[in-house]
């Protein structure tokens, strides 16, 4: 066995992240390891990453007892970690942040062509082809994954861990992902693979172990599973099937005429888009990352100033208006960045909940305590949220726990029209089987949603009618009941959709 973690608990005072975990990796493996929110997942391989210690247990490398008392210890045993947030240099090219830390040298500094030979060898040895002249900061999101998994092979690594690696993909990049850690594997290095996503978990993992309340609930080989049973491991009972029942849409409430803009690069971030929202219907965005999803949410939500265009919310022109008029106007907003956009991550459960219901909770300028903390304590129990109380900080939550904190305070605003941008990102399925359920029922009782997800089943799953963004234009429009996920991709592209 290359690696065994034996018996880890790791408790934060009252609160246990692990308890008593066995999970071992062979080699040329691909080991996944999947749970719900909180689980436990990451804080495993944050020990064995040498990020935090074990509160007890021991950690086996091929046979002999190992500690790591800090990430580098961990990279000189060859372990290495490619983390849900990447951790690379925007101004920095492909190679230089492959090298980063073992970078070439000659007489006098830093050996930039010798670093792009070396970037240019790992990419071709490997199956990841990639350009060392190309700043990241240029750099599809699918491209950075691949620069960060290089930088970790780059070090030496044999052992990869991959936490949540496909959460920013496109279905394209997803699937050229897995083809290349499969290649890896067969090349003898070992993946753990930290995800939610269970149908990819099928696609790619050998073997699979499930994490519930900080214990194992199971280790199974993937060939001897489904992820109907996987699911009943991870949330401990079937899970309820979301229908989307036929509603009739009644009047705009989002209309969104010839908006652009036009930023600072030869193409315009918004080229001449219209749309409508209206009551009673889900209208999902799909689109590559880029394509001007977020600066059209933020043109909405008024985050972002027009050159062009005008934008409409329950019949009053609200273009070029403050964000607290819009959002009184009747927007609520789930933001695609949770940290940028989501959360005041040194403010507390309580805090963060309050945001956008003060007014609902105060008497004669004082704001109720009581009311505010009964308020975000239903939201913890509907949504499932894991934290230890709700005095505790948003950083200290998982960040899926941190997504449903923000979906449950934002759908509570019980505004016209919402805005879900990623609303599932990071969730684990017995979260978005809720999530999924209150958008529904938001739609069923006439509300508006403009959905943007990165996940085309989800796409299909919610919507009454799909938009297709391509360098800043909506390049087709589809009913949801007719659309397939090739049709989609290939409109998403650039190309024309068929059939």
């Amino acid at each position: 066995m290359l690696l065994q973690m034996n018996s880890i608990t790791k408790s934060y005072g009252s609160v246990t992240a692990n308890s008593g975990v066995h999970f071992t990796l062979r080699k040329g493996e691909i080991h996944a390891l999947v749970g719900e929110n909180g689980a436990g997942k990451t804080t495993l391989m944050r020990i064995l990453y040498g990020m935090e210690s074990p509160t007890s247990g021991e950690i086996k490398l091929e046979g002999k007892t190992v500690s790591f008392a800090s990430p580098t210890d961990a990279i000189q045993n060859k372990i290495g970690m490619v983390h849900q947030h990447f951790m690379l240099f925007p101004s920095f090219t492909i190679a230089e942040n492959i090298v980063i830390g073992r970078e070439p040298s000659k007489a006098i500094g830093f050996n930039r062509k010798a670093a792009a030979a070396e970037a240019e060898r790992l990419g071709k040895q490997y199956g990841m082809p990639v350009d060392p002249w190309q700043k990241i900061g240029e750099c599809s999101l699918g491209v950075q994954q691949r620069v960060e998994i290089l930088k970790v092979l780059h070090q030496g690594a044999e052992i990869i861990i991959l936490d949540e690696p496909t959460g920013v993909l496109t279905p394209l990049e997803v699937k050229e992902l897995l083809v290349a850690i499969k290649a890896l594997a067969r090349q003898g290095k070992s993946f753990i693979l930290i995800s939610h996503k269970l149908q990819e978990v099928m696609e790619v993992a050998d073997r699979i172990t499930v994490l519930r309340d900080g214990k194992v609930t199971g280790t199974v080989d993937a060939a001897d599973t489904d992820a109907e049973h996987l699911s009943r491991l991870m949330v401990g009972r079937d899970l309820i099937h979301i229908t989307r029942n036929d509603t009739v849409p009644g009047e705009p409430v989002l209309e969104v005429s010839n908006v652009s803009i036009r930023g600072d690069k030869t193409k315009p971030l918004l080229d001449d888009v219209s749309l409508r929202v209206n009551e009673g219907e889900i209208v999902g965005i799909a689109g590559i990352s880029g394509n001007g999803q977020s600066e059209l949410l933020q043109a909405i939500s008024g985050l972002m100033k027009l050159d062009g265009g005008a934008v409409k919310l329950r019949g009053t022109d609200v273009t070029g208006a403050p964000v607290q008029t819009i959002r009184d106007r009747g927007l609520a907003h789930i933001p695609e960045d949770r940290y940028q956009w989501g959360v005041a991550k040194d403010a507390t459960v309580t805090e963060n909940g309050l945001m956008g219901h003060a007014g609902k909770h105060q008497k004669y300028g004082i704001l109720r305590g009581s009311s505010i903390r009964g308020m975000v304590a239903e939201w913890v129990h509907r949504f499932g949220i894991k934290t230890g109380s709700l005095a505790t900080k948003a950083q200290y939550l998982s960040g899926g726990n941190l997504q449903k904190l923000i979906v449950a305070r934002e759908l509570a605003q019980n505004t016209p029209f919402l805005i879900a941008a990623e609303p599932t990102r990071g969730v684990d399925v017995g979260a978005m089987e809720i999530i999924h359920g209150e958008l529904l029922k938001k739609r069923e009782e006439r509300g508006a949603i403009l959905l943007v997800s990165s996940e085309l089943t989800e796409i299909l799953k919610l919507s009454d009618r799909i938009l297709v963004m391509f360098e800043g234009r909506i390049v087709g429009e589809l009913a949801a009941n007719a659309a397939t996920e090739e049709q989609i991709s290939l409109l998403m592209a650039g190309g024309k959709a068929v059939g």
